[in-house]
């Protein structure tokens, strides 16, 4: 199995062509179901770390980020204030 963002990502690709044109085996059905899986796990883990590493300013330079960001943020070490 494809372990690689990249590899999985094809692999969901050249399964979703055979769905398409010919139909999928049970085994190749199941396959699809926990790479996309495996796949949308890692998009939601990545876009997470984006979003908690986010700080928002102001037009004013004030920072104004969400008091329950913050502390996500000094939790992980990523604030000192």
């Amino acid at each position: 199995m494809a372990s690689q963002p990249q590899e999985r990502i094809d692999r969901i690709n050249a399964l979703a062509k055979k769905k398409r044109e010919s139909g999928l085996t049970d085994a190749e059905a199941a396959e699809q179901a926990e790479l996309r899986k495996a796949f949308l796990a890692d998009f939601r883990a990545g876009m997470r770390q984006q979003v908690e590493e986010t700080k928002f300013v102001d037009k004013n330079g004030n920072d104004v980020t969400p008091k329950k960001l913050v502390e996500i943020q000094r939790k992980r070490g990523l604030r000192k204030d």
